[in-house]
């Protein structure tokens, strides 16, 4: 024992690595001592000078086994001095600390687990700081109300808690360990229902009865955890930390340890009961009168970090029902991963903006002296954890941890902005308005200030708003008459978003590239602030954007799967070829590019089909929670990866049966409830809807769509070729948001002519003259239109071989060559109309007005002298006949016509429906840039549009 101290006074540092040996050597020979009263323990060491009465229930401490064994008589004269020299707490690396929370020792069986995994650790020494039992906490502040409100159920609510407690240890204890536990809980139980008692008549329970009350919970818990630690063999006390941890009230519903107060009680205690492993309560403390109190909520986990750092310990584990800390919520974000460092600094942070990480007080003990904390999954033994220490550096000393760490979100926050002109340049204008919030008590979370002084903007719980208002506007009531403010503002309905990162310090581009994130999922941010240090950076949105806010930032910075909603219009023969393309690619697409396209509708103009995410949601629920109830809360755990599995999964078509669902279970089509469906989901953070149609009336929603933040892709030309002032105003509002319209499709089917286009204006190019065959079907028309054929011949040919539209005269008739050749002037910089493009039509004029397609089918071979003749004429001159489209730039105009070329220009030289496009510019005047390949066909149409769908993804996020 004189050893012992002399080791300890000599090394005096925080960490003391020498005496651990000496005084745990020490612990072993005691038990080895012969029998004799003069060396039991409790004999030489008198209990704690505390009154344990007079605010912990009476129970006494398991007796240490007797000592057996032979030893010299200088160890029995140091042992028989003891009451001159105590035993010193050994502190430093030979302590590891762990906390279990009331989860983990919800039930005997998770308590006997516990005990195991204390029984497998290693350590020297172990401090184990247990919560009460699963709801047990809940159920003291229970009886508590309901004895303040004189409610007489209280008296069977202390039974069911007896009960609860009862049949835990019968099934944990036998013999005497169970006859002491069961009468020590009597004897609880009947001191606290006096106390309730007294409650009850009073009507009112002090703080400090309040903190007596729920406090037993705990003390439960850590002496049944003891005595399952003791019959696996292994030496153990346990630790009432009302008589160690001192506390000093410091407002606002906190405390703040005493460590030097606390440290010495420590010292005291371990002197008395010297034990390699040892088993304390949670949540619960003295003050410095030793009145009993708490921590307050989630105070066992600060609990463990202060004894932690009291011991000096070596690590703290934290055991909790989840693998560790998540990027971000799982059940928000499905692709959040596991992260395996954190820093203190983003800890702490993520803690204070609500992720569920610890308390951000709990990171400050542990700091001191750089012990670092590990996340842990009791229910999951193998995962690794997280680990929450100083952040590690690499040889040239640079922070090795990725740029944002995580995100966190709080909800249900309201902003409140106070402006006026009067408030610039005035000192104490925020003190006073801080000084009124801080009256009525209500907590701020996040303060946002321009440099002009013109507004003060913070965000605070929205419970707290109206008191908050209420008391700035008493407070500035006659600066607000005066004008002197202008108005004190509250913004309800509001979610703060934190990205978290150490390394986010002074590295360019950060900013942008989260504003980027949030703006391109159509995100508005009302407010925005970070520190100095620039470990986060936080914003303030809409509660409603928040999931999809957080999903957008969190697939930039993770490279999580880009993830997009669609929702398929007009499921025929184009749209049908894309949802099987759809189909045939996902898994490639989700796999090697990172990209997660989910149908989450598809309508025709009478039938729809929309994936109900809500009954999945349900269905898992459900499902979780009778799993709950048939196999225990670690379905908490389960119940994330349900969520997640919902999200990944359920919320998708299943494109391999959407013909069979759209048949079957189809409903009504409602083009703005298939919208609000698509669009409605905040799992997902883009939507897009394409449209496959011809239909003008789907056209004219797009700005509306583009207006609320739906991305639009179509082949549709309606809405490009339509009246100038609509195709304006939808590309203004296209060129002002990040929300994307892309129409690739609408002029080359699959071929590359708008990108083409805008390729060579964007790089400084003039357009002079467009020039093509913009049409697969009338391509394919005029390629067989040879030799004695017959023009009526050709054009069934063609209709049969489904190059045609149901009815030829929609392509005969020239008006799709002229819309596309009115797209491409607009995308020049002409301002046409449909109506100024002069067209050839090649339907006879008597036909033009035939009651059906069939009737002009049958009424065409009438008029096939008149091509013949045409033809003949061009063969004569070496020419073929071709039907183009030009825009003339220089001339400001286009035309749409059949023409005659040589049988050496590129236009005469083509095959079955292809198209071909010319480009005239001032770079490519000689020789014009040549776009060629097919341009009709399903495949080639539905693969065009399912190109502009991967290009906005690449716009969104995905990797390219």
């Amino acid at each position: 024992m004189a050893l012992c101290a002399a080791s300890i006074s000599h090394n005096n540092t925080p960490r003391i690595l020498s005496s651990s040996s000496n005084t745990f050597s020490q612990l072993n020979n005691q038990k080895k001592i012969s029998a004799s009263p003069h060396f039991s323990l409790l004999s030489l060491t008198p209990r704690s000078s505390l009154s344990r009465s007079s605010f912990v229930s009476q129970w006494g401490r398991r007796e240490p086994y007797s000592l057996h064994g032979h030893v010299s008589c200088s160890v029995k004269a140091v042992l028989l001095d003891e009451s001159k020299e105590k035993l010193h707490l050994p502190k430093g690396d030979m302590w590891s600390v762990h906390k279990f929370g009331g989860t983990c020792v919800g039930s005997w069986e998770r308590i006997k687990n516990v005990a195991q995994i204390i029984v497998q650790d290693s350590s020297e020494g172990k401090l184990v700081v247990v919560s009460a039992m699963s709801k047990v906490t809940d159920m003291m502040y229970d009886l508590i109300d309901k004895a303040q409100s004189r409610d007489g159920s209280y008296v069977s609510a202390v039974d069911a808690v007896f009960e609860k407690h009862k049949l835990t240890a019968m099934d944990l204890l036998d013999g005497d360990d169970l006859a002491s536990f069961l009468s020590r809980l009597h004897h609880d139980i009947n001191n606290l229902k006096a106390m309730l008692r007294a409650i009850y008549i009073a009507g009112h329970a002090t703080e400090s009865f309040s903190d007596f009350v729920v406090g037993h919970g705990e003390l439960w818990s850590a002496q049944l955890l003891s005595y399952v630690v003791r019959k696996n063999g292994l030496d153990c006390e346990w630790m009432d930390t009302r008589e160690v941890l001192i506390v000093n009230p410091s407002g606002s519903n906190q405390v703040d340890p005493d460590f030097v107060e606390s440290e010495k009680r420590l010292e005291e205690w371990f002197s008395r009961h010297p034990s390699k492993t040892i088993v304390a309560t949670g949540f619960i403390a003295s003050t410095q009168q030793n009145i009993p109190t708490t921590l307050k909520r989630d105070g066992s986990d600060f609990s463990a970090a202060i004894m932690g750092a009291l011991v000096r310990a070596r690590q703290v584990t934290i055991w909790t029902d989840v693998d560790g800390v998540y990027s971000a919520d799982p059940r928000k974000v499905s692709e959040a991963v596991i992260l395996r460092t954190l820093s203190y600094q983003e800890a702490w942070e993520m803690s204070y903006f609500g992720a569920n990480v610890l308390h951000p007080r709990t990171i400050m003990p542990v700091m001191r002296y750089d012990i670092p904390i590990l996340i842990r999954n009791v229910f999951n033994l193998p995962a690794p954890g997280t680990m929450i220490c100083r952040p590690a550096e690499n040889e040239d000393g640079q922070k090795l941890e990725s740029l944002v760490k995580g995100f966190a979100t709080i909800d249900n926050v309201a902003l409140v902005n106070v402006e006026g002109t009067g408030m610039a340049g005035v000192p104490g204008t925020a003190s006073a308005i801080f000084g009124a919030v801080k009256d009525v008590g209500a907590n701020v979370i996040v303060i946002s200030q321009a440099s002009s002084e013109h507004s003060v903007c913070f965000a605070v719980p929205e419970k707290e708003v109206a008191a908050v208002a209420e008391a700035l506007k008493s407070r500035f009531h006659e600066a607000l008459n005066a004008g002197r403010l202008s108005q004190v503002a509250v913004i309800p309905n509001c979610s703060i978003l934190a990205a978290v990162g150490q390394k986010m310090a002074s590295t360019h581009g950060v900013s942008a590239t989260l504003f980027n994130a949030l703006a391109k999922a159509n995100i508005n941010v009302r407010a925005i602030a970070q520190g100095c240090s620039e470990y986060n950076i936080t914003v303030v949105i809409k509660r409603g954007d928040c999931i999809r806010a957080l999903r957008a930032v969190h697939s930039r910075f993770y490279l999580s799967k880009t993830t997009i909603a669609m929702g398929i219009i007009g499921p025929g023969l184009i749209g049908a070829t894309l949802l099987d393309q759809l189909r045939d690619q996902a898994a490639v697409l989700k796999e090697d590019f990172n990209i997660d396209l989910r149908v989450m509708g598809i309508t025709g103009s009478r039938t729809m089909f929309l994936n109900d995410v809500y009954c999945c949601i349900d269905m898992v629920v459900q499902f979780v929670g009778i799993s709950a109830l048939l196999l225990g809360w670690s379905c908490k755990v389960m119940f994330v990866y349900s969520l997640s599995s919902l999200v990944s999964g359920c919320s998708g078509i299943d494109l391999s049966r959407w013909r069979e669902l759209v048949k079957d279970k189809g409903e009504v089509a409602d083009l703005e409830k298939f919208r609000q469906h698509v669009h409605g989901n905040h799992f997902l953070p883009n939507t897009v809807l394409v449209d496959c149609t011809a239909d003008s009336n789907v056209a004219s929603c797009y700005h509306d769509w583009l207006r609320r933040g739906i991305h639009v892709i179509t082949p549709n030309k309606k809405a490009n070729s339509g009246p100038l002032d609509q195709y304006l105003k939808l590309r203004a509002l296209q060129r002002q948001s990040y929300t994307h319209y892309f129409y690739e499709a609408t002029v080359g089917a699959g071929l590359p002519i708008i990108s083409t286009l805008r390729g060579l204006l964007e790089t400084g190019d003039k357009i002079l003259r467009i020039e093509g065959i913009f049409s697969g079907t009338l391509s394919y028309i005029f390629n067989n239109f040879k030799g004695t054929r017959a023009f009526s011949n050709v054009v069934a040919e063609a209709k049969q071989a489904g190059y045609t539209e149901p009815d030829p005269r929609d392509d005969l008739s020239g008006t799709d060559v002229a819309r596309k050749v009115i797209i491409l002037a607009r995308e020049s910089g002409l301002k046409l109309e449909l109506s100024d493009i002069p067209v050839q039509s090649l339907v006879p004029e008597p036909l033009r007005a035939s009651a059906s397609a069939e009737e002009f089918m049958e009424q065409l071979p009438q008029y096939d002298n008149e091509m013949a003749r045409a033809r003949q004429e061009a063969e004569d001159a070496g020419d073929v006949l071709r039907y183009v489209g030009v825009v003339d730039a220089e001339s400001q105009q286009g035309l749409v016509e059949l023409r005659r070329y040589k049988k050496g220009h590129p236009f005469a030289q083509l095959a079955g429906s292809d198209n071909i496009i010319a480009f005239t510019t001032t770079r490519y005047k000689e020789q014009p840039l040549i776009v060629r390949g097919p341009g009709a066909g399903a495949q080639v149409t539905a693969g065009g549009i399912f190109s502009d769908i991967l290009l906005l993804a690449s716009y969104l996020g995905a990797p390219s």
